[in-house]
């Protein structure tokens, strides 16, 4: 068995067993932390392409990917950037990140944070190219951790990233780390809880982003 097959079933194992996902990648490309943010950026984009096209639509590409430091990012809405932050800003249609708190989860926790990342800030562009609505922030957030899912077990799929060996730890880690210390959904900040987390980036790893519902 092929260890990306692997991968698939502890996904599963996981989903069952504890609340949480597995699985992340390795571009075939390069192997630092910078190529690792152009591919996840690049595949990512090409996966949500060709979804949009067979539905009929057309995905509209970041028109920007804007690396800060500290409280130097752009502004979005009015709003200033913060440090140790990424987001995605429909003013503008952008994706900003502060470079040095992303590169320090690369280097800690191993490149499955940029494969939870960027995927879940383009998953909130992709909610607003298809006008989803949420009652609630902690939805919205949800979402975008099962698109991500979805997206990255659609690239694995494809042959496009291959799987590394303890992928899989890396990140439940992220994810762990992630997540919300309470379960209150009606805090405007709120992302959901690690395990909420972990649920929901299982759900589309294991089963695609038709999956990705809102959640209330």
């Amino acid at each position: 068995m092929t260890l990306r097959r692997s991968l698939a079933a502890l996904l599963v194992l996981l989903l069952t067993a504890c609340g949480g996902p597995a699985a992340s990648t390795r571009g075939r490309e390069g192997d630092t932390f910078e190529e690792d943010v152009r591919l996840a950026r690049v595949h990512t984009e090409a996966f949500w392409k060709a979804q949009f096209e067979a539905l009929g639509r057309t995905y509209e590409p970041v028109t920007d990917f804007v690396a800060y430091r500290g409280e130097g990012g752009p502004s979005c809405g009015g709003e200033p950037a913060v440090p140790n932050n990424a987001f995605y800003c429909q003013d503008g249609h952008f994706i900003a990140y502060d470079v040095d708190w992303m590169a320090a989860f690369w280097n800690e926790m191993g490149d499955g944070s940029t494969y939870l990342i960027i995927p879940h800030e383009i998953g909130h562009a992709v909610q607003a190219q298809l006008g989803t609505e949420f009652a609630l922030n902690v939805q919205r957030e949800l979402q975008a951790d099962c698109y991500a899912g979805g997206a990255l077990a659609g690239l694995v799929r494809a042959g496009v990233l291959e799987a590394e060996e303890g992928d899989d730890t890396e990140l439940l880690l992220n994810l762990e780390a992630a997540g919300d210390p309470t379960d209150d959904w009606f805090r405007p900040d709120a992302h959901g809880t690690a395990a909420q987390r972990q649920r929901s980036f299982a759900t589309g790893y294991n089963n695609g982003v038709g999956a990705c519902t809102p959640q209330g």
